[in-house]
Order: C-alpha cells, then sequence, then structure tokens
C-alpha cells in the first residue's frame, strides 16, 4: 500500500484499529494510518450507507436540516460530511479541468451584467485624472 502522506510505495501492515480495520506503518516518514485514511469515512462513526444518503439527499436538493431529520444524524454530521464531500469534488474537478483545451469561452451572461451597472461605468467623453 502507497503511504498518502509522502507517497512512499512500500508501506507495512502494523496491527489493527480497535475497529478491526487494518493499520499501516510507513517506514519513510514513520506515520500509521489506516486504508480509510484522506476518505469521506475516516474517523467517521456512520456508516457508507448513512453517507450516501446525506449525499444523495443533497444533490437533490434538500435542506441539511431536513437531511438531518430523515437520516438520524446530527445536522453538524450532516454538514461536515457535505464539506468534505465538496473539498474532495472540488480537488478532482481542479485536476480534470487543467488538461481540458478551449478555444472560444462564451461569456454572454457576464457582459450581461457589466453593461446594465451603470453604477461603475465612466461616461466616455470624461479624461481620467493622474495623480501624483
Amino acid at each position: 500500500m502507497q503511504c498518502p502522506l509522502c507517497g512512499h510505495v512500500k508501506a507495512h501492515k502494523h496491527g489493527r484499529m480497535p475497529n478491526s480495520h487494518q493499520r499501516y506503518l510507513c517506514p519513510a516518514c514513520g506515520q500509521t494510518f489506516s486504508e480509510s485514511f484522506d476518505s469521506l469515512y475516516y474517523r467517521r462513526h456512520v456508516s457508507p450507507e448513512q453517507i450516501r444518503q446525506v449525499l444523495q439527499a443533497h444533490s437533490e436538493g434538500s435542506s441539511l436540516r431536513g437531511i438531518s431529520r430523515t437520516t438520524g444524524l446530527a445536522y453538524n454530521t450532516v454538514v461536515s460530511i457535505v464539506r468534505a464531500a465538496s473539498q474532495k469534488a472540488q480537488l478532482v474537478h481542479n485536476a480534470e479541468v487543467q488538461s481540458v483545451q478551449t478555444k472560444e469561452v462564451s461569456a454572454d451572461e457576464l457582459w450581461s451584467f457589466v453593461s446594465k451597472n451603470k453604477s461603475n461605468a465612466q461616461p466616455k467623453n470624461e479624461k481620467l485624472e493622474t495623480v501624483g
């Protein structure tokens, strides 16, 4: 197994955790970690099915308090799961979008907002004053 902390490729088994999950030791950095390290399940006492229900309900537009009521989880737990999932999704999105090649970008909505925002526009015949 590869160490998620330093990237060393040969982490060794290092006993079991109290919840019977395998624990690993990295010989390079000396840190121990479990299989679920750096995932949505790490250090959570929530079943994977409950996490799936929370994310499914959130993607369908349910409120966080409504999700808390239907799943039986605390509101702060629901918020924590949604935040962690959104951070993971942002990392995946950023990694994938870097390799996209574009030739044109359409910004119609942006232009309509800028053209209608007259408070930021200056008259055409007014010259800008320089200070200095």
